[in-house]
């Protein structure tokens, strides 16, 4: 089966409070958006090891067990007898940049293995297995516009239509550790809802809609700033940091290409 793992940006994200657990709470809209890995897992005849991987494209660089897939595999593996299998990656949502591509593949390992071998769990089954892989994986399940809360694995679906618009991603030559981005914040209370300064015109977004991550990490990765001040000189009707970066992206109301950049239509 091959399946293809898609992105994700974030339309505003606050960090509301630390957790006692060390963990944070936050607030933001995940939009999923067309930039892709592309993910086959086969059936294997028995052999050494419960599984083969291959990954291809941008290297990932981790212990294996600790990869998202393997994780996504194991997590089944305890609950149902799951074959020998192969898991090959090609991955190409740049990793360290905030647009979830990690958690996207795990999500998709999950119900590619769902629907592979028949396990016959639910949606609510798959959302609350990704969960524990991973606090963005279970947004992938669904995949559709969601309202996000906790840490990342309270969804609601959030109705917004982009379609006409264009967007542009573009990611310096930084990588950004979640622990790097969580050491520059200061959570407080949001001001004014992420759901309701959604719901108004685009071209109010710019003054309210704010990425908390952005402060710290703009001070330390002045590039990272200077990539949204060229989105904006460009005609971006709204720019931010995606998650906590290093991606940053621009709505523009017209096709416009920047060199090093992806451009979507929505």
């Amino acid at each position: 089966m091959i399946v293809y793992p898609n992105a994700k940006i974030n339309l505003g994200l606050n960090v509301v409070e630390r957790r006692v657990d060390g963990y944070h709470n936050l607030e933001s809209v995940f939009f999923p958006i067309a930039i892709r890995d592309m993910l086959e897992i086969v059936e294997l005849p028995e052999g050494e090891g419960d599984y083969e991987w291959h990954c291809d494209g941008m290297a990932i660089d981790c212990d294996l067990e600790s990869n998202i897939c393997i994780k996504a595999y194991r997590l089944l593996q305890k609950e149902y007898k799951l074959p020998r299998v192969g898991i090959y990656l090609y991955k190409n949502i740049p990793m360290g940049a905030g647009m979830g591509g990690g958690s996207s593949d795990g999500a998709f390992v999950l119900k590619a293995l769902n629907d592979m071998f028949g396990l016959g769990m639910s949606k609510v089954e798959l959302i609350s297995k990704a969960a524990q892989i991973g606090a963005d994986c279970a947004f992938f399940i669904e995949n559709k516009p969601s309202y996000v809360t906790g840490i990342g694995d309270k969804l609601e679906h959030f109705d917004i239509d982009l379609s006409g618009y264009y967007l542009v991603v573009c990611k310096p030559d930084v990588h950004i550790s979640t622990a790097e981005a969580y050491r520059g914040i200061t959570p407080k209370p949001s001001k004014e809802n992420v759901r309701d300064i959604l719901r108004r015109p685009i071209n109010e977004w710019k003054d309210l809609l704010v990425n908390d991550f952005e402060e710290s990490i703009f001070k330390n990765h002045p590039e990272i700033k200077a990539t949204k001040d060229m989105m904006y000189e460009c005609g971006a009707i709204y720019s931010s940091m995606s998650g906590s970066g290093s991606a940053v992206y621009g709505i523009f109301d017209k096709e416009i290409t920047l060199e090093g950049g992806i451009t979507l239509k929505l």
